[in-house]
């Protein structure tokens, strides 16, 4: 199974859309929307002050990491609107489903057939969170803005990922150490992936070949 050093190359796509039309795919993709679903019901885990993480984030970086980014795109659609009809909270604000879609595509964009690094996972939990600040701080404003304007949301928002950046970053870490090993066992990993890494490993050089001596 290929891994590849960026996304930005047409066999990455290829790859990602033939993975997205496979059964075990769709299937592991249903399997985390269920999940997220199931971690909707649980508490929320206490940071600081009323700064709260919860658990759906797991699932959705999972299956990023197995599905690719244009699984990553179905996915989200489906698990926010099955999520919020499962567990309805206020108003269904449809611009949190394009809000969830980018998060999982972009997970898969640092995660999907690439070398598993503590370095990927902390940068693809930076950029998602970032997206919360500014494009889902404007859907609260559009929404729920409640007379405050976008900047003061957005400063809110930032302070709360801030605070949830290095948690979810362990978070995440400790589920992909204990699952990476066992989800290559099942095929859906390549080997590179087969267990995290603290960083990226070192390329070996090709021993150079001996030169004959000439007079």
């Amino acid at each position: 199974m290929e891994i590849f050093k960026t996304p930005f190359s047409r066999a990455y796509w290829r790859c990602a859309i033939r993975d997205s039309k496979k059964l075990r795919t769709l299937v592991f993709s249903a399997l985390m929307v269920a999940a997220c679903v199931a971690l909707g019901y649980l508490k929320s885990v206490p940071v600081v002050n009323n700064i709260r993480v919860s658990w759906g984030f797991l699932a959705r970086a999972l299956c990023a990491l197995v599905g690719g980014p244009v699984n990553a795109l179905l996915f989200g659609a489906v698990e926010d609107t099955v999520s919020y009809f499962m567990n309805p909270s206020e108003g269904y604000n449809p611009f949190y489903i394009f809000t969830t879609m980018l998060g999982v595509f972009t997970y898969a964009l640092f995660l999907y057939r690439a070398e598993v690094t503590v370095l990927r996972v902390f940068l693809a939990k930076l950029a998602t969170n970032l997206q919360n600040v500014f494009i889902g701080g404007l859907g609260t404003y559009l929404w729920y803005s409640g007379g405050k304007g976008y900047w003061a949301i957005a400063a809110g928002s930032a302070v709360k990922n801030a605070v949830m950046l290095p948690v979810q970053t362990l978070m995440l870490a400790a589920l992909f150490a204990a699952l990476l090993p066992i989800l290559h066992r099942m095929g859906f990993l390549p080997d590179q992936a087969a267990r995290l890494r603290l960083w990226k490993r070192p390329q070996r050089k090709a021993p150079e070949k001996a030169v004959p001596w000439e007079d």
